[in-house]
């Protein structure tokens, strides 16, 4: 271009010299006309290479979807590789923690630095909507392949992880256990096995218990369930796992998919317990969602709807649920065969939209009996 525009400046400056001395010689003339034409030429030359710059400018903005995501898992680098394969939309992927991630965002909202939200857990739905940071993410494949008890007009489900109980198949009757209540009874004193309460899981767990128990029924439960507990809480839920099969403790409360995850580990030692572990999904089983949202003043709304229609998609919920042990919940994908085996369970009837206004009783509960 600079070329053009040199060659451009040149031509004028020769068609000036060429235009001051016309009147003593028609040959000059001649020539500084035909020097403003080449002028004229490379001056619209110039113009047509601005707009085809200006062009592959635009293009190469418009194929872009900027992501911030909590989820870290391997299976979602391949979903974001299956995307961009079919659709050229690259990816610009920020990872972080969810509430370093959510805090983020609601600082941005109306001036988003991203398009779309990725996260683990529903409870966060009611904080952005409140900060005003999420907007339109749904359309009409959405709604035909997501249940709406598992999407919003701000937010769509992706998929779905059940908090249950873990037991040692050698060693626990899991009869004996029915609902979540359970784990308070005086049979399981110093034999229940947790994680921190500052766990996102366990807040959402508990938030859900306020949400259809009331505070205090909940404050009962989380109380039992202290008083039952075989060591201090400590480590995720792969550790709790671990717990079981080592004797720690019979039973513990764990997220079903990390049993797959552990099921189809690289390392022998926890394929071995998971092996061993059986799971019980207790009378209105506890479900949350990780879920995406599209930001409010993303630059490129078009394509993260796209995106979460892709996600929302039977071939793209078959191979998360496949691989990351989740559930699918587009009614079309096939279920895996693990969770298959696992057997239909009933669930909470929960609003997910709004249970996550419960989180700050939880943290108090956990404070008020002892659950550090």
């Amino acid at each position: 271009m600079r070329r053009i525009l040199a060659t451009s400046l040149a031509a004028a400056l020769v068609a000036s010299g060429a235009v001051a001395c016309s009147n003593s010689d028609d040959t000059v003339s001649d020539k500084a006309d035909e020097a403003i034409s080449t002028a004229k030429e490379a001056a619209s030359e110039a113009k047509e290479a601005t707009s085809e710059a200006k062009e592959a400018t635009d293009k190469a903005s418009s194929d872009v979807l900027k992501v911030y995501s909590s989820r870290h898992y391997d299976t979602d680098k391949e979903v974001y590789e299956m995307f961009e394969k079919e659709t050229g939309i690259k990816i610009d992927l920020v990872e972080g923690k969810s509430g370093e991630l959510i805090e983020r965002i609601s600082r941005e909202a109306g001036d988003a630095q991203a398009d779309v939200f990725l996260t683990v857990g529903a409870e966060s739905i009611a904080q952005l909507v409140d900060a005003d940071a999420i907007t339109k993410s749904t359309s009409p494949t959405i709604e035909k392949n997501i249940p709406d008890n598992y999407r919003g007009e701000n937010w769509m489900g992706i998929v779905s992880r059940a908090r249950v109980i873990a037991y040692d198949k050698d060693r626990t009757d899991p009869s004996l256990i029915k609902s979540y209540e359970d784990l308070t009874k005086p049979e399981w004193n110093g034999k229940v096995l947790a994680r921190s309460s500052s766990n996102s899981y366990n807040q959402a767990l508990l938030s859900s218990f306020i949400s259809l128990w009331g505070k205090e029924k909940a404050t009962e439960w989380a109380q039992g369930v202290v008083d039952n507990f075989a060591r201090e809480p400590k480590g995720n839920d792969r550790d709790q796992a671990k717990a079981v099969v080592a004797g720690e403790g019979d039973l513990a409360i764990m997220n079903s998919y990390y049993l797959v995850r552990m099921a189809k580990s690289s390392d022998p030692e926890e394929v071995k317990v998971a092996e061993k572990i059986g799971l019980i999904f207790p009378e209105k089983t506890h479900v949350n969602l990780s879920y995406a949202a599209v930001l409010k003043g993303a630059e490129h709304q078009d394509n993260a709807i796209k995106f979460l229609e892709f996600l929302s998609s039977e071939k793209v919920q078959e191979f998360i649920a496949e691989n990351n042990g989740e559930f699918p919940l587009n009614p079309a994908a096939p279920m895996p065969e693990m969770q298959k085996s696992w057997g239909e369970f009933t669930i909470q009837d929960l609003d997910f939209a709004t249970f996550g206004e419960e989180k700050p009783e939880a943290t108090l509960i956990f404070d008020q009996v002892g659950w550090k």
